[in-house]
């Protein structure tokens, strides 16, 4: 009868010290990513209608996210608790309005108040080398993550969705009628973006593990980043 109640005794100690390490883990990590939507359903079945409102998420305090506009009529950015739309004006002037009245069909987002500074490599130029560079910085991180970077481009190209009203969407093609790109100087800004290897068609396009939207420093211009030739820059990682 010892035996037994010794047994019990030794696995309830056990038990008990496994969850306090599981909690203490949970606790000193970020919080997780919360993704609304997929791409995948914007792009093939045509769900355009917000699906969040971005004034419905509770806690603002160091929040990061990104997705398009409901009805794929604008961009949507929050940068460390602030949210900003962006919508096409005309082909080469486009308005960047500070609110969080706004909805998106599919939108990432995350609440992250301790960074890791690192001065961006000089050789990291382009998009892909950044995907790269993230990624082997990171093969023992928690992911997805939210990650930022602020400095200088030596030039970019962003887009805004600008479909027009009405339209239906079945594939990716559709969904891209009316985007409209804008080319970027010298410019200071700041990106935000987010990083899986598992959630390509979710919130990431089918090619890539970053979503990168980015904002100038004056606030005047605000869209998806799809090239871009980096100058100096920080990026910052999320604290494990």
């Amino acid at each position: 009868m010892f035996r037994y109640t010794f047994f019990f005794v030794l696995l309830a100690s056990l038990f008990a010290c496994n969850s306090t390490q599981d909690n203490t883990n949970q606790e000193t990590t970020y919080t997780d990513v919360q993704i609304a939507g997929a791409m995948r359903n914007v792009m093939w079945k045509g769900e355009l209608d917000g699906i969040i409102q971005l004034d419905t998420i509770q806690n603002k305090k160091g929040l990061y996210g990104l997705g398009p506009l409901s009805y794929l009529q604008g961009e949507l950015l929050i940068n460390d608790g602030q949210a900003y739309v962006s919508r096409v004006l005309t082909d080469s002037s486009m308005q960047v309005e500070a609110t969080f009245d706004a909805s998106a069909p599919f939108f990432v987002y995350a609440n992250v108040n301790e960074w890791k500074e690192l001065d961006l490599p000089k050789g990291i130029k382009t998009i892909e080398q950044l995907e790269a560079f993230i990624d082997e910085q990171t093969k023992a991180a928690k992911r997805p993550f939210a990650f930022k970077l602020k400095g200088e481009v030596a030039h970019a190209i962003i887009h805004i969705q600008n479909l027009p009203k009405g339209t239906a969407v079945s594939s990716p093609q559709e969904a891209h009628q009316g985007q409209t790109n804008y080319p970027l100087g010298q410019e200071k800004v700041d990106i935000v973006g987010f990083f899986s290897t598992s959630h390509q068609g979710v919130f990431t396009h089918h090619d890539t593990f970053l979503h990168l939207h980015l904002i100038t420093s004056d606030q005047t211009k605000m869209g998806h980043l799809d090239e871009v030739e980096f100058g100096a820059m920080k990026l910052y990682l999320p604290v494990q």
